[in-house]
């Protein structure tokens, strides 16, 4: 019995090797699949990049922006490389059923849809963004609040560098459901300021000298022309509205309204044309007092009395006042 138990191999030894020698022979036999799939799977990198490129070719041919080029280029890339994954998983092993798989990950993107929904909507609201073009690469916009220079337009956010110097990274789902003010969509803008002048002044006066002056400003547009409009009946002042154009760039509408304003303000000046301060007139008398003022002189908002007993001012009202306590204390 000794001697047949050393000679024998053990059951579970016998297996091992067994199942070795299968995976082996499994992996001599797959050998061809695999060399074919490693190659198809070195070719598919190059390939994504041909189709990539040819993407974006066809996107300038075809007056699409540059950055929706781009965008549209890296998905084709990417959807390359996954078809060439998949072939290589069906030619390694001929058994994987591609239907099946796709309709695995179909289900696994629902979940996965679910986890990113955000970066996914921004993700959509890129592409939306980049096909519709409410704006381009250099449009100044305002969105949020923030006011500056779209400088990249990506699948996820937009850049926009502010007049101050700087960058603000905008998701690309507030773009697309905010209001979104491009202030260079079109290439001439009109500015607006108001101005005051005096009632006592002359309107039409005001305004041909208003005209001029803008008339005379470099960069101010002639057609259209500036123009003046009475805009208010202002407390202390008429408001005149001075309107002009300029190229929409902020640098040039920011620096022409500088000279516009100086214009105005030297003009008006030269020609005597008031331009008055706020003014505000405080009455300050106390109601409960019967001695505050003369209401024949100065009612401020009290009716005359009837019987003729208006109060006396207060000084006149004093000095009654001493002579009749006198009077009291000398009975």
């Amino acid at each position: 019995m000794n001697n047949f138990q050393q000679d024998t191999p053990p059951i579970e030894e016998l297996s091992i090797i067994d199942q070795f020698k299968e995976v082996l022979f499994n992996f001599v036999d797959m050998l061809p699949q695999i060399l074919l799939g490693l190659v198809v799977l070195i070719l598919v990198f190059p390939i994504s990049r041909r189709v990539e490129r040819l993407v974006q070719n066809l996107s300038r041919t075809n007056r699409i922006s540059e950055q929706a080029g781009i965008a549209f280029g890296r998905i084709a890339r990417y959807a390359v490389v996954v078809f060439g994954i998949l072939l290589v998983l069906t030619i390694i092993v001929p058994s994987v059923n591609v239907a099946t798989l796709i309709g695995s990950l179909g289900v696994t993107g629902v979940v996965i849809g679910f986890a990113f929904r955000d970066i996914l909507q921004n993700f959509f609201a890129g592409l939306i963004l980049l096909i519709q073009e409410p704006f381009s690469l250099e449009d100044q916009i305002v969105v949020g609040g923030y006011e500056g220079t779209v400088k990249q337009i990506s699948l996820r956010s937009t850049r926009i560098h502010t007049y101050d110097g700087r960058d603000v990274i905008i998701p690309n789902a507030d773009l697309f459901t905010d209001s979104v003010l491009v202030n260079t969509a079109h290439e001439n803008r009109r500015s607006q300021y108001d101005v005051g002048i005096g009632y006592g002044d002359n309107v039409d006066q005001a305004s041909e000298i208003m005209v001029a002056a803008m008339q005379s400003v470099e960069g101010v547009l002639t057609d259209p022309a500036p123009d003046v409009r009475l805009w208010e009946l202002a407390d202390s002042a008429i408001v005149l509205r001075a309107r002009w154009w300029t190229n929409s760039r902020r640098s040039n509408v920011v620096a022409v309204q500088d000279r516009v304003l100086r214009a105005i303000a030297a003009k008006l000046t030269e020609n005597g044309v008031d331009m008055p301060y706020p003014t505000q007139v405080l009455l300050f008398h106390d109601q409960t007092e019967e001695t505050d003022g003369n209401r024949e002189s100065q009612r401020e908002g009290w009716p005359v009395d009837p019987n003729g007993n208006n109060p006396k001012p207060l000084r006149i009202a004093g000095v009654l006042r001493n002579s009749a306590e006198q009077k009291y204390e000398a009975q």
